[in-house]
């Protein structure tokens, strides 16, 4: 008895795509959901805003991808944010480190920092897209690296959209 061809075929296929569909059922997944969107309010204390801050910038603010805090290494991508603090003081002449934050966070490519390309995205805009207030969080945790969170709810970032 000969096979048709086709059922050789459809045979095949179905083999085929009962083979991968089973693989696939095998590999582990990872449900992603999207980010929290985490509100300011004029009660949340500095060390809520530096935990919150944390979490903005190891999950929505994607920071941690390309920034490292602590554990040195050649070959960085961007600046170690370990000590930042301590740094964005003294950074610019003439400018507080909370005005040097709020600038690299707003307009990253304004100053770059000595052996460093530009490439950070401004991370109020697409495709990241914080929050004024959000911004505010993260750059209470980046003042608690090496330093004194000085931001509360109340801080006003001049390039904030108000």
């Amino acid at each position: 008895m000969k096979i048709p061809v086709s059922v050789k075929v459809l045979v095949l296929t179905l083999v085929t795509t009962g083979f991968y569909t089973m693989v696939g059922q095998l590999v582990p997944q990872k449900e992603v959901l999207p980010p929290e969107v985490v509100e300011i309010s004029a009660d949340m204390t500095t060390e809520e805003m530096v935990a919150n801050g944390k979490e903005i910038f190891e999950g929505k603010g994607i920071c941690s991808t390309c920034h490292k805090i602590g554990g040195g290494g050649a070959n960085e991508r961007f600046p170690n944010l370990e000590g930042v603090a301590v740094r964005a003081e003294t950074r610019i002449e003439g400018e507080t480190g909370l005005e040097y934050l709020a600038q690299s966070l707003y307009e990253p490519n304004a100053f770059l920092v000595p052996g460093f390309a530009a490439g950070m995205p401004q991370i109020n805009k697409p495709p990241i897209g914080l929050t004024d207030g959000e911004i505010l969080m993260v750059i209470a945790y980046l003042q608690s690296l090496g330093g004194t969170p000085t931001v509360t709810p109340e801080t006003e970032l001049s390039y904030a959209a108000d």
